[in-house]
């Protein structure tokens, strides 16, 4: 009789423990995030730079084949298909975020489950700094991070009525501060001689942006690093010796640069964190979710890594539904879609690297349902 009542008690408490931890669980997914904020370059622009740039300047991107794989038609992502933000947006049941381009020309109604400030080309650096360390060559966006959060804080009035309602609001959003920075390097030349200088500028501009959101109210914010640039295919650079790439075929020095920008990043973000306990600040490695198909593309389904799917190339006949070049069988099989950017199917696997937690540090929220 005694072992009978001892063996109930010890299913009941772990019966009780079960349901706890179920609690807990459904606690943390539902309602995660009630929006996303978002801010960076064409690796996560929905569609700004088309909303903000000269029609000539956007002809191919505003043709398929880009969107073919999800949307069916050119929707402003440079990919295919969904990028990282969409992926994230239907995990944590909330509608792909618009983009603010979209908003201020009213083609949005709903903000308040969030607003895509990122746009293509957009550097961390000041547009007008970059220009002059380039002796004023142009540059294609001159809506660089601090021009972008100088939009979320215009905008700010029209998401919540008053301090309470904003602080409510903002304590259920997530915040993404990038990944930015990558294009700067670019314009600046890539140069390891001046490195020591430009980086340190570059990741302040990303601290300065990620403590201004803070100030505003953000409570949930993720720091992203930058993907493997030497690993892109338009970053490639041919006919050099052997030793300037890695068993891969990556581009060594340019991948150790960015590698250099990344530990800045994941450093500051660490001080962030110090200065501000009540936030909480995720760094998201994007190299090394990145570097996963990198290193073995068969577990993941490609064939093809250091060439892009999609090759645009000028063509005058403009009843074409497809912009002139070159395009691949199947995009799934390939990591890289136009040179600069993913495909949505490597977009997938980073993005389910942010969700995991695998790459992100501290994880984010239980999603409510798993990424498709």
């Amino acid at each position: 009789m005694g072992q009978d009542k001892s063996m109930k008690k010890i299913v009941f408490i772990l019966l009780s423990a079960l349901s706890i931890l179920g609690k807990c669980h459904a606690g943390n997914s539902q309602g995660a995030y009630e929006a996303m904020f978002t801010f960076g370059d064409s690796l996560s622009d929905t569609g700004n730079y088309v909303g903000f740039h000269d029609p000539s300047d956007i002809e191919v991107l505003n043709k398929l084949p880009y969107g073919k794989t999800f949307f069916g038609k050119p929707t402003g992502r440079f990919c295919d298909g969904r990028i990282i933000l969409d992926f994230i947006a239907e995990a944590y049941g909330l509608p792909f975020v618009p983009p603010y381009a979209d908003v201020i020309h009213g083609k949005v109604q709903n903000i308040r489950q969030g607003v895509n400030f990122a746009v293509a080309g957009a550097t961390a650096l000041d547009a007008n700094f970059i220009l002059s360390k380039r002796n004023q060559k142009p540059i294609k966006t001159m809506e660089s991070l601090d021009v972008q959060v100088g939009w979320f804080k215009k905008l700010k009035p029209s998401l919540c009525s008053n301090e309470q309602d904003c602080a409510r609001l903002f304590k259920k959003s997530l915040f993404f501060v990038g990944e930015i920075g990558g294009n700067d390097l670019g314009l600046l030349g890539f140069n390891f001689s001046t490195a020591g200088e430009t980086i340190p500028l570059i990741v302040e501009a990303i601290t300065n942006a990620t403590i201004t959101l803070i100030e505003e109210g953000a409570v949930h914010l993720v720091v992203p690093g930058n993907p493997p640039m030497g690993c892109t295919a338009g970053f490639i650079k041919s006919g050099l010796s052997k030793d300037q790439y890695d068993s891969r075929g990556c581009f060594k020095r340019l991948n150790t640069l960015v590698e250099l920008e990344n530990k800045e990043i994941k450093q500051a973000v660490s001080e962030l964190k110090k200065k501000y306990p009540h936030v909480t600040i995720t760094f998201f490695d994007y190299y090394g979710a990145a570097n996963q198909f990198y290193d073995a593309p068969q577990k993941y389904g490609f064939s093809e890594m250091l060439k892009p799917c999609f090759v645009a190339k000028a063509c005058n006949d403009t009843a074409k539904t497809y912009t002139c070049g070159f395009l691949c069988e199947n995009p799934a099989t390939y990591t890289n879609w136009d040179g600069a950017h993913y495909t949505e199917a490597a977009y997938k696997i980073i993005a389910q690297s942010v969700i995991d937690g695998h790459f992100s540090h501290p994880p984010l929220k239980h999603p409510l349902k798993k990424i498709a």
